[in-house]
């Protein structure tokens, strides 16, 4: 009966706590007397121990540490993420430099009849006047001015300046630029020069009157004009402006090289024939 007694006031006594946290929870803590705040002191560690209780219980414990677990896991895969990235941008710098020495070794073999050094193109600089380039090549490399550049695709310009260690390139788009052609076909000779217009384009003049120029045509160097060695591509005649006097016609001329996109030549410093 003792027993019963003392049962039935705990859950009174269970209950009435109970009763008493959902008020005082409602409540704005400024509002809470000293006696009010001194029975929450009272029951909040009773409140705790149920709390844990109840974690204990569902299961709630394994959880949080689950999560702890995992944020050590995940700053983990953060740093080995970190270093496959410096791993990646590593290998991308190698293959980058392979392509290259491969790219050099291509332009070597395509110029057989001519000594070359490859470099790296530093600057550019392409307004509408001038189209000039710096390679990383100078005079302690036996680079001089008026030799020629050249690309996998065809001709690029030639040097007109040099100190130590840089030379300065005068690209064939260059305003400046002449150069003496030969039309593919036909062998007709003509010169080509660029414009202020287009800086992708060269207008080829002083067309014979007794060419005839086909769109699709190809034009090389003529080796005529003491810069340019004979049979470098220049480019491709991409359309024939006729005028009313045949001798003022006119072609546009496709450089075989992307001038936007170039980054390596070869300079040309000295024909093996």
């Amino acid at each position: 009966m003792y027993k019963k007694k003392t049962g039935i006031t705990g859950i009174i006594i269970t209950i009435i706590i109970l009763i008493a946290l959902v008020f005082l929870s409602n409540m704005n803590i400024e509002n809470l007397s000293y006696i009010e705040n001194a029975f929450s002191s009272f029951v909040m560690p009773i409140q705790n121990g149920l709390t844990y209780l109840k974690n204990k219980i569902s299961g709630n414990n394994a959880f949080f540490a689950d999560i702890n677990n995992l944020k050590q896991e995940n700053e983990q895969l953060k740093s080995k993420n970190t270093q496959l990235e410096e791993n990646l941008r590593e290998l991308e710098i190698v293959k980058s430099e392979n392509a290259t020495l491969k790219e050099f070794l291509s332009l070597t073999e395509q110029y057989p009849d001519y000594t070359t050094k490859p470099a790296y193109i530093i600057n550019k600089d392409i307004s509408n006047y001038t189209s000039i380039f710096v390679i990383n090549l100078g005079e302690k490399d036996g680079i001089k001015p008026n030799m020629t550049v050249i690309s996998e695709k065809g001709l690029v310009g030639y040097v007109i300046a040099t100190t130590q260690n840089t030379a300065k390139v005068q690209t064939i788009i260059d305003t400046a630029t002449i150069v003496s052609a030969t039309i593919s076909t036909s062998r007709d000779t003509l010169l080509c020069k660029g414009t202020l217009e287009d800086k992708q384009t060269l207008i080829a003049t002083n067309i014979p009157t007794q060419a005839n120029l086909i769109q699709g045509d190809k034009l090389e160097t003529s080796g005529m004009g003491g810069i340019f060695p004979k049979g470098i591509l220049i480019g491709t005649i991409s359309s024939v402006q006729n005028t009313k006097n045949i001798t003022d016609r006119y072609a546009k001329i496709t450089p075989a090289v992307d001038f936007n996109k170039i980054e390596t030549v070869l300079v040309i410093t000295q024909a093996n024939k």
